[in-house]
Formats: structure tokens, C-alpha cells, sequence
């Protein structure tokens, strides 16, 4: 029996998840490298920071995921560099050696050079991130008991930065438990103060998708209380004093942000490798322009094709089958089969505002609604890992909806250290 090539696999998110799935166990010893030991569904982050479902049902050790496969090996490190003339990789617990190497590593908050607002802004990038999250709001809460009137202000507004899925998804969730479940919780506090303002640079909210997606998302979260102010760019945030170009500031305690993201980079690809927005070039076969061994797919692969000049939508449907499409190819490359080119078929988008409100834009189609909101349950539930976890999570969705409340409000900090600011 020929022996196995070695593929190594960096991030363990939806596009690295997916190829180590796909990869014949025949063909290929696997070793997948990621800092965490988990894979993280980052659709639902928002439902975590919003104390609606815990961060365990979202979140997948690796070990477990692989628990089956004798051909996958899993180190948690962070790598350095590739040395592609040698075919291998630093990492901070040493170098390893690849036959194929296979870039999966997603992207970052972008915060656009802005130091201060990189220091003083939360993301919402990570499971871990969501909880941090979720712990200053409710600390915030806490702090508005005991707070003089001079502090309220910035203790009462909270603001969200980026209009696109995550940021109205964010901001449809907040206005809700301020309606439903924190007046309970905090009857001291006159909640008709606590102000959610989302801030948008462009014309419109979820300004990638259809007319209808833009209209209604707006119209559910002006109608939620959402302060909405579009076409505006923020300037600077100190950890106390938003900032916004044209000259107004907002005084606030809570910056989250969601303006956009930046691909995660590794030192020893060329420099022709990176497009100016720092995705990696690649051919129709996720393989790096310059490279007959190192592939790069998901978020950070720049492929340019007829239908997508610019390249793909940063999405998880692509992710997932870049890699699919991929782990075949690889298959096909170790046996002299023909390959086969990707090709990406845009099944639509969507985004949920609330509890019977959503978006979704399909390709002969846009519709919005209790039905969208129903599509938009289902399509993500099934795109959560465990069949457990799907029932977790189905089983907080339908407890919430019926009681408009959870359980799930604790924070979770090192009583040691100062919680709020």
C-alpha cells in the first residue's frame, strides 16, 4: 500500500471542519492545527452575548468532532511561518512538514487602523469574546443601580457599530430583552432610557442584501426602538466618548463592534500571494498562485471567477464547499484523476431581527416575515453540529419564545477584579 501524504490543516473553523471531514482516511494522515481547542459556530454569537443560549451548545471540541477518525492528529499551537521551499511550518511548539498545506485560518475584527477603538470596543469574533460580552452588559445593569445621575448617561447607551447581519441581529436581540426580560430583572432602572443606537456607514441596514432586506430590517428595528443612524462614520472611541466624523459624539460605556473583518495572515507566502485586502490569490482549485502545494479556502481565499469578479462572499455555505470541493480534489491529485474546478452556487442570505422577524433573500426570491424567521431557525439548526446540540438549542428557542424569558443570565468573572470601568 502507497503511503500516506501528510496534510496539514490550519483553523478549525467551517472550511478546516469540513475538509478534515471530507479527507479519505486511505489517502491522507491528517494534522489539523488551531490556537483553541474547539470550533466555534460564529452565527450564533450574538445569541450567547444576548444570554439566549449558552456557549457550550455552540461551541465543538475538536477531539471530540475527530474522536473517530484514526487519521486525524490535532496540536493546539499557533503557527508562525511556512517555509514552502522546505514544505514546512514554525510553530510555536515546533515545525511540522506537510506534502499539502491547507490555509483555513478566517479572519479578524477590522477596525481600520483605529488603535483606540481596537482597545476600548468589544468584539464579537469568538465564543470567549460573546461571554465578555455578555458579562459587561449585565454588569452594566448592575452599575446603573448604585450609579449617579452623571454616570447613567454613558451606562444607558448602548451602541453597536456595523450594520451588516451581525450588528442587526445583535441590535433586534437587545431591544428585546430590554422589552421583555430585564424590566423583570431590574425593576429599579426606567428602561426607557436605556437607548440601542447602530451605527452605519452606508445608505441602508444589511446594505449587501436585497431592497426588501434593507427596508424591512430597518422598519422591524426603528419599530423595536432601535436608534438607527445610517450613512454615518465613526471617528474615534475612547472607552468613554464615541466619536463620529460628523462632528456629533455619544457618550457610552458599550461599543460593540461589527464594522467589518480582515483576513488572518501567516509570514513566509510571498507577497504576490495577498490581494490588496489581504485575501490569498487562488485558482479555481483553492490552490495559491504560485504554489502547486499550498491551498488556501474559506474566508481568506480570493478566487476570482465569471460570476464572481471580486471573489466569493465571505459566507460559511462557501467555506463549506471550497472544502468539500477540495478534500475531492486532493483525492483526485493523489490518484491522477482530472480535478475539478470550484463553482459556487448563491442558495441566498438571511438575517434574523427578533422573534418572528427575519430576511431572506433566496435567488429568485426575497420575502421577509414569520416564515423567513421559521427558514432561518431551521437552515441554522441544521448547520449546528451535534444532533444535541441541535435539541439544546431548539429547546432554548422554543422555552424563550414561549415564555419570553431564559435562565441563561449569569456572570461569569473573576470576582477578584474590577467588573465594570
Amino acid at each position: 500500500m502507497a503511503t500516506k501524504k501528510k496534510v496539514i490543516v490550519v483553523g478549525g473553523g467551517f472550511a478546516g471542519i469540513q475538509l478534515v471531514r471530507n479527507l479519505d482516511e486511505d489517502l491522507f494522515d491528517v494534522l489539523l492545527i488551531d490556537k483553541l481547542n474547539h470550533h466555534q459556530f460564529q452565527p450564533l454569537f450574538y445569541q450567547v452575548a444576548t444570554s439566549q443560549i449558552e456557549p457550550s451548545s455552540i461551541s465543538f471540541p475538536l477531539r471530540n468532532i475527530f474522536n473517530n477518525k484514526k487519521n486525524v492528529q490535532i496540536r493546539l499551537t499557533e503557527v508562525v511561518s511556512v517555509d514552502s521551499i522546505n514544505n514546512s511550518i514554525t510553530t510555536s511548539i515546533g515545525d511540522f512538514h506537510y506534502d499539502y498545506l491547507v490555509l483555513a485560518m478566517g479572519c479578524k475584527t477590522n477596525f481600520f487602523g483605529n488603535a483606540n477603538i481596537a482597545s476600548n470596543a468589544f468584539t464579537l469574533k469568538t465564543t470567549y469574546e460573546s461571554i465578555t460580552v455578555r458579562n459587561h452588559i449585565l454588569q452594566i445593569f448592575e452599575r446603573i443601580i448604585s450609579a449617579n445621575e452623571e454616570e447613567k448617561e454613558a451606562l444607558l447607551n448602548l451602541v453597536i457599530v456595523g450594520a451588516g447581519p451581525t450588528g442587526v441581529e445583535l441590535c433586534g436581540s437587545f431591544a428585546e430583552i430590554k422589552k421583555n426580560i430585564l424590566p423583570k430583572d431590574y425593576p429599579g432602572i426606567d428602561f426607557s432610557t436605556f437607548k440601542i443606537t447602530l451605527v452605519e456607514g452606508s445608505k441602508n441596514t444589511l446594505n449587501n442584501m436585497s431592497d426588501v432586506a434593507k427596508a424591512a430590517s430597518r422598519a422591524y428595528l426603528t419599530k423595536m426602538g432601535v436608534h438607527i443612524l445610517t450613512e454615518t462614520v465613526v471617528k474615534d472611541y475612547n472607552g468613554h466618548v464615541l466619536e463620529l466624523k460628523n462632528g456629533n459624539t455619544i457618550k457610552t460605556k458599550t461599543v460593540i463592534w461589527a464594522a467589518g473583518v480582515t483576513p488572518n495572515t501567516i509570514a513566509g507566502l510571498p507577497a504576490i500571494v495577498y490581494a490588496p485586502n489581504n485575501r490569498c490569490k487562488v485558482d479555481r482549485l483553492n490552490k495559491l498562485i504560485g504554489s502547486e502545494n499550498i491551498f488556501a479556502i474559506g474566508d481568506i481565499a480570493l478566487m476570482e471567477t465569471p460570476k464572481y469578479p471580486k471573489g466569493h462572499p465571505q459566507l460559511a455555505n462557501v467555506a463549506i464547499n471550497q472544502a468539500k470541493n477540495l478534500a475531492k480534489n486532493l483525492a483526485k491529485i493523489n490518484t491522477g484523476k482530472t480535478t475539478k474546478e470550484f463553482e459556487y452556487r448563491d442558495l441566498g442570505s438571511m438575517a434574523t431581527i427578533g422573534t418572528n422577524k427575519a430576511v431572506v433573500d433566496l435567488p429568485f426570491v426575497q420575502f421577509k416575515g414569520y416564515f423567513a424567521w421559521l427558514i432561518w431557525m431551521f437552515l441554522h439548526l441544521m448547520l449546528i453540529l451535534s444532533v444535541k446540540n441541535k435539541l439544546i438549542i431548539f429547546i432554548n428557542w422554543a422555552w424563550a419564545y414561549i415564555t419570553k424569558d431564559s435562565s441563561l443570565r449569569l456572570i461569569l468573572v473573576d470576582g477578584k477584579k474590577k467588573a465594570v470601568a
